[in-house]
C-alpha cells in the first residue's frame, strides 16, 4: 500500500534530542571531554564577567559553538548561528533545547570578541593537555615544533607606502569601482616601506623559492612526539627570523628540569637557535644544512636522532588540518592578538580530535 506524502502536523511533539543523537556518534566522546575541560575553567569564567547587569550567552556555550564552528568549516559566525537554529545535533552538543531560541549572530560576536580579549584559548587548551595527561598520551622528553605561513585577511591591493604621496600601487590601470585591476609590475614593495591599510600588522612573506609573497601572518607549533599532540601554539608576524624566535619561546614554556629534545627542518639549524637550545638543555634535532651545520656527528650518530627525523614531519599533518577543517589557510580575522588566540582555540580542537581517534583504536 502507497503511503501518503502528505499528512496532518501533530499539534504536540515529545521529541528527546539525547534519544535523537546516535550512541556510536563521534562527537559524543569530545563532548564529553569538553564538558571536563570547561568545568575546570568555572572559576576562570565567574572573574570574566560581572554578577549583575543583562545575561549574556553562556561561555561554555560559546566555546562549545566556537568548536563546533572549527570542527565542520563553518566559515562565518553568520552561518553557525543558522546551522545551530536548525541543526539538532549542533542543539545537543551546545546545550540548547529544541524550543530555546538561537542568539542573533551579531550578539554572538560581541560575546566571542569578550573571549578573544582575554587568554582563555590558552587556557583552554591547558585544560585539554591535563585531560591527555591523565590518559598517559603526552611525552615530557620529546617534541618538534615548526611554523607555516597564515594568509591573512587583506588584499595586495591594501599594500600602500607608509609615508609619502601613494605610488602606482593605489592607481587603477582601466576601469572603476571598488575593487578596480591595478598593475604592480616593476615596483619595489616591501615591508620595510609599505603596509596594508586592511591589516597593518599583516607583512608580505613567502615560503620558499619561487612561490608566490602574500600578506601573511606566521602560525608556530609545538608537538609532542608520542602520539603527535599540540602542547603550545602561537602566531607571529612573518619575519624572516620568526620561526626560530617563536621556537624558542615555545621551548622555555616547557615545565620541568629534565633534558629533552627537539625536532625541526633546516629552517633552524643555525648557530643562534642550537645556542639558545642547549642553554635551556634541549638536544637540537634539527635537520642538517649541507654546508655550515650548526650540529656535528656528535649530535647526528645517536639513534634517537633519526627518529626525532621521522617524527617530526607529523607536525605537517597538524598544518594540513588547522588549514583545511578549521579553515585557516585563508584566516577570518585581523591583527595578531586575535589571530593567535582563534590558532590557539583551533589547535585546542585539533587535540580533541586526536584524542578521541587515539581512544577508539
Amino acid at each position: 500500500m502507497r503511503t501518503p506524502d502528505h499528512r496532518q502536523q501533530k499539534m504536540f511533539f515529545y521529541v528527546s534530542v539525547e534519544e535523537r543523537v546516535p550512541k556510536n556518534h563521534s562527537l559524543r566522546p569530545v563532548k564529553a571531554m569538553v564538558e571536563e575541560c570547561l568545568k575546570a575553567l568555572d572559576e576562570r569564567f565567574s572573574k570574566m564577567y560581572s554578577s549583575i547587569g543583562r545575561p549574556s550567552i553562556a561561555p561554555e556555550r560559546l566555546l562549545k559553538a566556537l568548536l563546533l564552528q572549527v570542527l565542520y568549516s563553518i566559515r562565518s559566525e553568520r552561518a553557525l548561528i543558522e546551522h545551530i537554529d536548525f541543526n539538532m545535533l549542533f542543539r545537543w552538543f551546545i546545550g540548547l533545547h529544541l524550543d530555546e531560541p538561537v542568539w542573533n549572530h551579531s550578539t554572538f560576536s560581541k560575546n566571542r570578541d569578550r573571549l578573544i580579549e582575554s587568554d582563555i584559548a590558552v587556557s583552554f587548551l591547558k585544560s585539554v593537555l591535563a585531560k591527555a595527561e591523565e590518559q598517559g598520551l603526552l611525552s615530557r622528553e620529546h617534541f618538534s615544533v615548526d611554523g607555516t605561513l597564515l594568509e591573512a585577511w587583506a588584499s595586495l591591493k591594501s599594500f600602500r607606502p607608509k609615508d609619502g604621496p601613494p605610488d602606482k600601487s593605489g592607481t587603477p590601470a582601466s576601469g572603476e569601482g571598488r575593487n578596480p585591476e591595478v598593475d604592480f609590475h616593476g615596483e619595489k614593495r616591501k615591508n620595510e616601506t609599505h603596509a596594508s591599510t586592511t591589516d597593518p600588522e599583516s607583512l608580505l612573506a613567502r615560503k620558499g623559492k619561487g612561490k608566490e609573497a602574500k600578506l601573511s601572518y606566521t602560525g608556530h607549533a609545538l608537538m609532542e612526539n608520542r602520539n603527535g599532540l599540540v602542547v603550545n601554539a602561537v602566531v607571529t608576524r612573518a619575519t624572516g627570523t620568526c620561526e626560530r624566535e617563536a621556537a624558542v619561546e615555545l621551548l622555555w614554556g616547557i615545565e620541568g628540569q629534565h633534558r629533552i629534545t627537539v625536532g625541526a627542518d633546516k629552517a633552524y639549524d643555525t648557530k643562534g637557535f642550537v645556542k639558545d637550545c642547549r642553554g635551556m638543555r634541549i638536544t637540537p634535532h634539527v635537520a642538517q644544512k649541507r654546508k655550515d651545520s650548526a650540529i656535528d656527528q656528535r649530535t647526528t650518530r645517536h639513534e634517537g636522532y633519526s627518529v626525532s627525523q621521522r617524527k617530526r614531519k607529523r607536525i605537517e599533518e597538524i598544518f594540513g588540518w588547522l588549514k583545511t577543517v578549521a579553515c585557516l589557510r585563508k584566516l577570518r580575522h585581523r591583527g595578531v592578538r586575535k589571530v593567535n588566540w582563534i590558532f590557539t582555540f583551533a589547535a585546542a580542537a585539533y587535540n580533541l580530535v586526536r584524542m578521541r581517534n587515539l581512544a577508539v583504536v
